[in-house]
């Protein structure tokens, strides 16, 4: 994956699914949703006039053709992103849901398996309630982004004693929210559409903070030859991002290292090698996940849908299944088939959902829908699920499927396990250890 960061010559405008008019004002600051780098990518891509060069797709699966008729280009960009990056280069993460009430990021809510803290609201199917280890206070707001030293310091291994420097970055610190008065635009016309004034937000950088995204595609050309998107994409220097066509510039970071912080990858019972005790393994998402309903099998929503809704089981194999299973033994006879991993979902702590929307312009060139695209409730960013194991074994093998980058340190993304968006960044998550908290 190649690093990009984007940095704003101007305002930008990202707005959500609210309305604007009236007494309504255009909620237009927030930091962006990976589907909208995704896309602003995509635009640049056919705004660098390369459409003709390589090969086009129509919609469908498994060799199966959709009666839409048009075909689709640049389907094999891949992106993960934005995330704050200050001027020294350092990029910024948003802070785990279970650390709250500290500077330096350190987990102060843990399941509780107690009998005495067992709660009957919980939904099916969790088994014990994530309770604070500290008492209540009234202290203000713990900054939301992490630098990547300060995130893989909050991933330590249970057993490590080693504390890891870091810094975390407020909103306020790296952006402000402006608000501006602008005309309703007919796009037909390009001129005033009647309709009055409106009020909206806009989000500025301060100097020297930019977006950083990571960026991958090579499709093949109509020569036969590979052709590397990101190369094209990067020829201009500059990006359109948002709404109301605001540019930024873009520079190309070192693809040799990935900016993501990484997870835990080996496991142990606990710090005193009880091997009596369960294998506990946490994973927290860098990036928002969406999980859509599958029919009456599965609800959805905060419940991952590799997750048995009633068992808390998990579905996900250590190794390629299905039709994957049968594309590798055509090359390698004998490919090892996935195999179940034995962990179960206990305890989640899950913010309130942010949703996912949009709306494509009409256009005689465009490859989507005109019209409002469909509205999903994503789990944002931060939020945390907790395993447990039988063995140590069973707990690194659920971590080579839940960690972005699997069992290696490899500078691609491997895993991205949200049920939609993987290509455009949603889903990504890394492991660690964690422990039960028993009042004393």
């Amino acid at each position: 994956m190649t690093p990009i960061i984007l940095h704003p010559t101007d305002v930008l405008f990202f707005r959500d699914g609210r309305p604007i008019g009236g007494s309504l004002s255009g909620h237009g600051a927030a930091w962006p949703m990976p589907t909208v780098i995704n896309a602003a990518l995509h635009a640049a891509l056919h705004r660098a006039g390369i459409r003709d060069e390589v090969h086009s797709h129509r919609p469908g699966r498994s060799g199966k053709t959709s009666s839409d008729d048009r075909t689709r280009h640049f389907g094999s960009l891949q992106t993960a992103g934005p995330f704050p990056v200050d001027p020294e280069g350092n990029w910024y993460f948003p802070r785990p849901a279970d650390a709250v009430g500290e500077e330096q990021p350190v987990a102060t809510l843990f399941p509780s398996p107690s009998p005495g803290e067992a709660m009957g609201s919980l939904p099916t199917p969790l088994k014990y309630p994530v309770v604070s280890s500290r008492p209540p206070s009234k202290n203000a707001p713990t900054k939301h982004w992490l630098d990547k030293s300060a995130y893989e310091g909050y991933l330590p291994e249970p057993w490590s004693t080693d504390s890891v420097p870091g810094s975390s970055l407020a909103d306020e610190e790296f952006s402000d929210s402006e608000h501006y008065i602008g005309i309703g635009i007919d796009p037909k016309t390009g001129t005033q559409n009647g309709v009055g004034f409106y009020s909206a937000q806009y989000l500025r950088l301060r100097d020297g903070y930019g977006l950083g995204i990571l960026a991958q595609g090579e499709d093949k050309g109509k020569s036969e030859q590979p052709v590397d998107l990101i190369d094209r994409l990067m020829e201009p220097g500059r990006i359109v991002v948002g709404g109301q066509q605001r540019n930024c510039t873009s520079v190309k970071g070192d693809s040799g290292e990935n900016p993501l912080p990484r997870g835990q990858t080996l496991f142990r019972n606990n710090s005193s090698g009880d091997d009596n005790t369960p294998c506990r393994v946490k994973w927290t998402l860098l990036s928002p996940a969406v999980f859509p309903a599958v029919e009456d099998r599965h609800s959805g929503g905060w419940l991952p849908n590799w997750i048995d809704p009633q068992s808390g089981e998990v579905r996900l194999l250590d190794g390629p299944g299905g039709k994957k299973l049968e594309r590798l033994r055509r090359r390698n006879p004998n490919q090892r088939a996935g195999q179940p991993i034995k962990a179960h979902l206990v305890a989640a702590l899950i913010p309130k959902p942010i949703t996912i929307t949009g709306w494509a312009l009409a256009n005689e060139d465009a490859e989507s829908q005109a019209g409002a695209k469909s509205t999903h409730l994503a789990v944002p960013a931060g939020a945390v699920y907790y395993f447990e194991t039988t063995n140590p074994d069973e707990a690194a093998k659920l971590a080579s499927v839940l960690n972005w980058h699997g069992e290696g340190k490899a500078t691609g993304i491997t895993n991205r396990r949200s049920g939609l968006f993987g290509e455009k960044g949603f889903g990504l998550g890394v492991c660690s250890n964690w422990h039960p908290y028993h009042k004393k």
